[in-house]
């Protein structure tokens, strides 16, 4: 089965036609980087960067729709609706031209810095009325190339929109601009009690309005759910500058239709989030992280399936990896692993309120783990520093494989228990051809397949490294 879906998804990736569709993590209104071909093209970077990226138009087999070329009148107009704003620089520009991982590359003349909604929706009705493409762009940490321009398309980045409207000590509910750094919010709640619902390993750099574009799902999803259910309201321009209020504050809105909803996950396609009033969550009291080893990918499954039946409301995360991300975690970043090396490894994190509770909560889990054999070896941290060292082995897998080789690293649906089967496929048929083939990622973020009618499993399960 599983070698069906490969060849049917990468058949599905190799006919891609020329032209664009909608795609991009932090939003595209009027293009995307669409048309990627198939696997052997789909490459992000690695410690060999090349000093200049090869231009997305002359990789791939893009065309440029007939568009408006921004002119001196187009800047000056931009000019006067954000003054001093105005980026022409080639220097400047060369990052925001460039995805994070390197592989995409625009060739816009002008980035555009707003600080309101009010600047965004001047700037779109202004290039909707001149015909020019328009690329948003958040924190540019997307692995898809949908954060950058494919051609000349004038780049609108919500970097300077980075304000707390509001927040609210009772409910928890936060107000604030797309352009705010989702680390940066978190360090804003934790002294007023609570945390925010998203947690990546981009939180350093990732703005909310591009997580919510994409209903970036994280590593707590197995706690506090999507975005869809967190995410409150937002505040959205459309492409022809039009502002849609929908910033609702209330946890139940039955007025009408819940138009929040297309905008999360649309990627930009409908409209620029200019705002976002999300749920958060109480900042929990006492957190609990283990690392532990697993024999082989069932015991990873059965240690999943325990963990959820004995921690229950205490579990807020559940991630696994193979071997070779940790031994490459060790080779190129120096971290250390803790326990003894193992064909897998899962990092399981609780939070709750009550330190003593959900300690022996995690140690009736760990004596029944460890006697059935699931478990073969692990360790437990509660102190700050140690809960983060064990956090970055799991967190810094991607930067150790942009340091091994180039990457192509792919975000799979699957049946749950056939996740791993995809990465001992592609061992086989890649041989000697691929320096390492790894799977990791998050376990929860199940569904149902309408046509199979059983559990599916969405996770980064897949990175090729080649030399």
């Amino acid at each position: 089965m599983v070698s069906r879906l490969v060849r049917r998804w990468l058949a599905g990736c190799s006919g891609a036609s020329p032209g664009w569709w909608p795609k991009g993590p932090c939003g595209t209104l009027v293009r995307t980087a669409g048309a990627f071909g198939p696997l052997a093209r789909r490459a992000c970077a690695s410690t060999a960067r090349p000093r200049q990226v090869t231009l997305t138009q002359e990789r791939y087999p893009v065309r440029r729709l007939p568009f408006a070329v921004v002119s001196e009148d187009d800047l000056a107009a931009f000019e006067r609706i954000v003054p001093g704003r105005v980026i022409t620089d080639p220097e400047e520009l060369e990052a925001a031209n460039v995805d994070w991982l390197r592989v995409a590359r625009g060739c816009s003349k002008v980035l555009l810095t707003p600080r309101s909604t009010e600047e965004v929706s001047h700037i779109l009705r202004h290039c909707h009325e001149r015909n020019l493409a328009v690329t948003p762009q958040g924190g540019n940490t997307g692995m898809v190339g949908g954060s950058v321009p494919v051609f000349d398309e004038v780049i609108v980045s919500t970097a300077l929109m980075n304000q707390v409207i509001s927040f609210h000590g009772v409910s928890g509910i936060l107000v604030c601009q797309a352009g705010c750094v989702l680390e940066e919010l978190t360090r804003y709640l934790e002294p007023r009690g609570f945390a925010m619902p998203l947690d990546l390993g981009a939180k350093g750099s990732c703005h909310i309005g591009g997580n919510v574009a994409t209903n970036a799902g994280g590593l707590r999803v197995l706690r506090h759910g999507s975005l869809r259910g967190t995410v409150l309201g937002l505040e959205v321009v459309l492409a022809d500058g039009t502002v849609l209020d929908l910033l609702s504050c209330l946890r139940k809105d039955n007025t009408g239709y819940d138009l929040k909803q297309l905008f999360i996950g649309s990627e930009g396609t409908l409209g620029i989030v200019t705002a976002v009033s999300v749920l958060c969550p109480p900042r929990p009291e006492a957190v609990n992280v283990a690392l532990l080893g697993c024999a082989g990918f069932a015991e990873v499954l059965q240690t999943f399936e325990t963990c959820k039946r004995v921690l229950g409301e205490i579990l807020s995360a559940f991630e696994f990896m193979d071997s070779e991300c940790m031994r490459l975690v060790r080779r190129h970043l120096g971290l250390t692993c803790p326990i003894q090396e193992s064909p897998f490894y899962v990092l399981i994190e609780t939070s709750g309120s009550n330190a003593g509770h959900d300690g022996e909560k995690l140690g009736g889990f760990l004596e029944r783990a460890l006697g059935s054999g699931l478990v073969t070896d692990g360790t437990v941290a509660s102190d700050q520093r140690k809960v983060k060292a064990l956090w970055a082995l799991r967190e810094r897998i991607t930067e150790a494989l942009s340091r091994d080789g180039y990457v192509y690293k792919y975000d799979l649906s699957l049946p749950v228990e056939r996740l791993y089967d995809l990465v001992v496929e592609l061992r086989a048929r890649l041989g000697p051809s691929a320096k390492h083939v790894v799977g990791y990622g998050h376990l929860g973020e199940q569904g149902h397949g309408r046509r199979f009618r059983q559990r599916w499993e969405k996770t980064p399960v897949i990175s090729v490294v080649l030399l």
